[in-house]
């Protein structure tokens, strides 16, 4: 199979002989880290749902709000097409790229705790002042500084996971994200669905009770362990081991420490990680981890339902409680996806779930459009059995989704990036993810108003592509330890043209 390649680690490291147990300090620790994923999903979840709100829209949208009771009789796809409204959702994500580079040099130089906290610190502050907003100019700033702590966030917690968990379980454990993020996406819909019914500051109860996961964050960040991998990295190696003894539950990790000062010692050659990205011997975790993966993530039209689910469901026919309670549905097969990936992707590996989930992927995207084609767009309301179809339709690309692009977005580049270059790549993985996160959502409802039905055609395309990426240059990195992923590229047909020479197949650290 393209990709699928097998390399005998056993010879190019020490992973054999590991040993771990899962303990209580390693549960904690994985717990608080994860839950800066509640930051981000809540926020995923929260922005579509207060958007479509009519107490909100009458307050800082007229002309939306107006055009939305006023012209029903307009094809409902341009219901909510207005450049400024879609600029509240996509200024978060704006700050969130533009942040990450100052979250890169806080998570290799403080550690990945010290940028986990001052995310979580951003985000409550965000969360005010957008709860707090008197003009459209606050809510920007508010989403702006939420920005800024989903840049930090986003840094440094894949990161975290990848590095505290055990290589035989790392895939299950770094989903642990991609769950938190899925919670919060629910929880954050059936929020909506209560404060839409609290006239006329429902709106700022959603957005305001982002500071509850911010808080959560913060208090557990102040308990939470720095990771081995970082500790090392600072010079710090005998609170190093005795943080990877308490996290691996046993004295014995000789081996594995060895290899954490091997790899650190090759990062400590490193002055400028972001310039050595540009490697010839970087250019295959460049491409995949940092610029390919997080890039198509954003490109299957996942953030587009999860955005505006609320406000396809009002623009395809639903009315207001219903478009709030189906878009609950979707975030409920959301989160039933990431369980189902956290409990297999370790078993059957990152390839299989990737190519799977693009068929199941395509398919719904194409019967979307072609019942939208078919029954929709005369300016009048959907059938009952129609509209359930979509929710169901869109609930299965949901869950194809959630066990898939979702959870591997985040766990395959945290994983490929070797150490000396490891806070840099996860930069570039936030920012490209950020960019292509911010022009769907400011783009998204102008393309629906214009392509109508086609845009999830022209989805379903992209998904295609992004699966032939797959199938062809991912190479398999299930139960791989993570300081050991470069020797895949090394035996890949064809990233090993990259890194096959002499000095690229030197242990880190080796002379």
């Amino acid at each position: 199979m393209a990709g699928g390649v097998v390399v005998d680690l056993g010879k190019g490291g020490r992973s054999h002989l590991y040993e771990y147990k899962i303990t209580w300090y390693f549960i904690f620790a994985c717990i608080v880290a994860a839950s800066g994923g509640s930051l981000f999903g809540y926020d995923l979840g929260v922005s579509g749902g207060v958007t479509s709100m009519d107490d909100f829209l009458e307050e800082f949208f007229p002309k939306v709000y107006r055009h939305k009771h006023e012209h029903l009789e307009e094809t409902d796809y341009c219901k909510y097409d207005n450049q400024v409204l879609t600029l509240f959702t996509s200024s978060l994500y704006f700050a969130a790229l533009i942040s990450t580079f100052g979250a890169s040099h806080v998570t290799r130089n403080k550690g990945r705790r010290a940028s986990i906290l001052c995310g979580a610190v951003s985000f409550f502050v965000g969360a005010v002042v957008n709860a707090s907003a008197i003009n459209i100019v606050m809510l920007i700033i508010g989403r702006s500084l939420l920005g800024v702590g989903i840049g930090f966030g986003n840094q440094a917690v894949p990161l975290y996971l990848s590095e505290v968990a055990p290589a035989k379980i790392r895939g299950a454990v770094n989903q642990l994200f991609q769950l938190t993020t899925t919670l919060g996406i629910f929880v954050a819909n059936f929020v909506n669905y209560g404060a839409e019914k609290i006239h006329p500051w429902g709106w700022r109860l959603s957005l305001g009770l982002a500071t509850v996961p911010a808080t959560l964050m913060f208090v557990g960040g102040l308990f939470l362990p720095e990771t081995p991998n970082s500790l090392v990295e600072m010079g710090k190696l005998e609170d190093a081991r005795k943080i990877l003894e308490k996290v691996r539950g046993t004295t014995n990790v000789d081996a594995e420490f060895s290899d954490l000062i091997d790899a650190s010692r090759a990062a400590q050659a490193i002055k400028h990680p972001f310039r050595n990205l540009l490697d010839r011997k970087n250019r295959p975790a460049l491409v995949l981890g940092g610029i390919g993966i997080p890039a198509f993530q954003q490109l299957t039209g996942v953030n587009s339902i999860l955005f505006y689910a609320p406000v396809i469901f009002q623009s395809i026919g639903f009315g207001s409680d219903a478009s709030l309670f189906s878009s609950a549905f979707t975030s409920a097969a959301l989160v039933l996806a990431t369980f189902i990936s956290m409990g297999y992707v370790d078993k059957f590996g990152r390839r299989a779930f990737f190519l799977e989930a693009g068929i199941e992927m395509i398919c719904c995207l194409v019967a979307v459009a072609v019942t939208l084609a078919l029954k929709f767009g005369q300016g009048e309301e959907i059938s009952k059995g129609i509209g359930v179809f979509l929710v169901i339709v869109i609930c299965i690309f949901i869950l194809g989704f959630g066990r898939s692009w979702g959870p591997l977005g985040w766990l395959v580049p945290s994983e490929l990036f070797p150490l000396e270059t490891r806070s840099a790549g996860q930069s570039m993985v936030v920012c490209v993810n950020m960019i292509f996160t911010a022009l769907i959502a400011q783009c998204f409802l102008v393309s629906l108003c214009h392509l109508k039905y086609g845009i999830f055609l022209v989805f379903a395309c992209l998904i295609l592509i992004m699966s032939c990426f797959i199938y062809f240059l991912l190479p398999e990195t299930k139960q791989v330890p993570i300081e050991d992923i470069y020797l895949l590229f090394q035996e890949h047909w064809f990233w090993k043209r990259y890194c096959k020479d002499e000095d690229n197949l030197k242990k880190p650290g080796q002379v």
